[in-house]
């Protein structure tokens, strides 16, 4: 009999420690903690520097990070490949090949 009091006080006192834990774990955020818990969901699967700059800019309120700047490689492939689609060429191309890739429109 004493083995099976035993138990029971053992099994009384892990369900007090768990519910213990689970009410320290849904007492309220503050709203910063909120506001932190809120931005690691939005920036959840991005791993390294894409997470941190993502939670800090959410932290900060600021837009998400633009798309890195296209280099200089990129426009020209870019602007290469829309010259092609509207067929100029000559000084139309040169023209708007230069326009492109200053960022003119």
């Amino acid at each position: 009999m004493s083995k099976r009091l035993s138990l029971i006080v053992a099994g009384a006192a892990l369900v007090f420690a768990v519910s213990a834990v689970h009410a320290a774990d849904t007492k309220s955020l503050t709203p910063q903690q909120q506001k932190m818990s809120d931005c690691a969901k939005q920036n959840k699967g991005k791993k390294g520097d894409d997470y941190k700059n993502g939670v800090k800019a959410c932290l900060s309120g600021t837009p998400a990070a633009a798309p890195a700047k296209q280099t200089q490689q990129e426009k020209m492939k870019s602007c290469n490949v829309d010259a092609k689609a509207k067929s100029l060429s000559g000084d139309a191309r040169k023209k708007f090949m230069s326009d492109c890739l200053k960022g003119s429109p």
